[in-house]
Formats: C-alpha cells, structure tokens, sequence
C-alpha cells in the first residue's frame, strides 16, 4: 500500500488509483471454485428456466404478451451462456 501524507487523513486520488492498479494472481481453488459456481448457475438457470417455461407454455400463450415463446427461451437461454461464459472467464482469466 502506498505511504499517504498522515496516518489519519484519507489517501489522495492519485495515490489511490496507483493502490487500485496492483495486480494479483487468484489462488487455483479460488479460480476453480469460482469458475464452478458461475457454470453451476448457468447450468441451473438454463435447466430450471427451460423447465418452468415447458410448465407454464399454455399459460404465457393465452395470455396473450408480446414476449412470446421464442424471446423467453432466448432470455433464459442467454442469461444462462452469459452465466457460463462468465464462469469460464473466472478460469481462465
């Protein structure tokens, strides 16, 4: 951490935009963890939210929305693929 001009007085912006630029490199647990936890709540979205809409079909149909069948699978579908894209980017990145 950077030296700041007193004990007691905040750090100036510079010095914390130099503090923020420090890099560091995640543990391989942490990383695989992580990674684990987007991908399982990608694989999760994707299963329970394509579920719950094959359920509730009929309804969402006569009910008459201008979000049909088709954006609703997308929505889910990309939430998900984000969910696990972003899980694999905690991986490998």
């Amino acid at each position: 951490m950077a030296s700041h001009s007193s004990p007691s007085a905040p750090p100036t912006l510079k010095e914390a935009l130099k503090d923020d630029q420090v890099q560091y490199e995640d543990c391989t647990p942490c990383r695989v963890m992580g990674a684990g936890v987007f991908i399982g709540l990608g694989t999760y979205t994707y299963m329970s939210g394509h579920s719950q809409l094959k359920k509730q079909e009929a309804i969402i149909r006569k009910s008459g929305s201008m979000f049909g069948m088709a954006s609703r699978r997308f929505g889910i579908t990309s939430m998900a693929a984000g969910l696990v894209g972003m899980g694999l980017y905690r991986f490998f990145a």
